[in-house]
């Protein structure tokens, strides 16, 4: 009887333990962000953004945020930034409290697999609007396999691409000479062209 009930409340306490185990994984559990600051055109510089990078990267743990990577279109004044993070909550207040700079746009997105940087050539990301709810993770990532087996014909360096599929958009980093270059890449792999196309500069 003291066997049964030692190995009853061994039972017991690991039932326990794995759903509290459980609960507590996801709780933490992030996931992958890319938000958009909308700022003045012709008026946003990327040592600007640099700098402002920096206080998120400062301030960025106090909230449980790891920002990764971000773009700036200094033409268009946009800014994008990468993060994985528990909530967009948390991304919101880390911008607020390292300078500011709050986003108008924070999507939840899926990513591929990503390739190197190769030589010098410009940075491009283009955005797709495809529809909401019309467009899956899988979906895209059998587009993306479409654009690698034909961007090399443009001179192309496709280096990883995004997805929102609760919005339906898409956004492509590449490597290109021009826009036009990364527009036929689209065009001959799968005829999605997108929306627009811009040149930005990265930054870590």
């Amino acid at each position: 009887m003291k066997i049964f009930l030692s190995l009853f409340t061994l039972a017991v306490f690991s039932f326990i333990s794995f759903h509290l185990n459980a609960q507590t994984n996801m709780a933490n559990k992030k996931n992958l962000y890319l938000d958009v600051h909308q700022l003045e055109p012709g008026k946003v510089k990327f040592a600007d953004v640099a700098a402002a990078h920096k206080k998120d990267l400062a301030t960025e743990h106090k909230y449980g945020v790891d920002f990764k990577k971000f773009w700036v279109d200094e033409k268009e004044g946009r800014v994008y930034c990468l993060a994985s993070s528990k909530d967009t909550a948390s991304i919101r207040k880390t911008h607020a409290e390292a300078h500011g700079l709050l986003p108008s746009h924070i999507y939840l997105v899926t990513d591929g697999d990503e390739a190197k940087l190769k030589g010098q050539k410009a940075l491009f990301l283009d955005v797709h609007h495809l529809g909401a709810g019309k467009v899956t993770a899988k979906d895209v990532a059998a587009a993306h396999k479409k654009d690698l087996a034909v961007q090399g014909k443009y001179g192309v360096n496709l280096i990883n691409y995004w997805v929102d599929e609760k919005e339906g958009i898409v956004m492509c980093l590449a490597q290109a000479s021009d826009s036009s270059a990364l527009i036929k890449t689209h065009k001959e792999a799968h005829g999605l062209i997108p929306d627009a196309v811009m040149k930005v500069r990265q930054g870590q």
